[in-house]
């Protein structure tokens, strides 16, 4: 597949500003549903919009991620 398809077949980057004892367990709660990140927040995004078929978003049980930092 040459580059500029392969480029032109995904999505722009956004960016957002998320701190980093927010973004990292972030991370760990999405694995431990076997997702990435950018994954749950597509699906959240989906059904915070009311997309046709987008249900709603499963929380992971409590983890580690749960305890916010000092």
């Amino acid at each position: 597949m040459s580059a500029s398809l392969e480029k032109s077949a995904h999505t722009p980057p956004r960016q957002m500003r998320i701190p980093d004892d927010e973004w990292f367990p972030f991370e760990e709660a999405a694995k431990s549903q076997g997702k990435t990140r950018a994954a749950v927040v597509r699906e959240f995004m989906r059904w915070y919009m009311r997309r046709p078929g987008a249900p709603a978003v499963k929380r992971p049980d409590a983890g580690p991620w749960s305890e916010a930092s000092e």
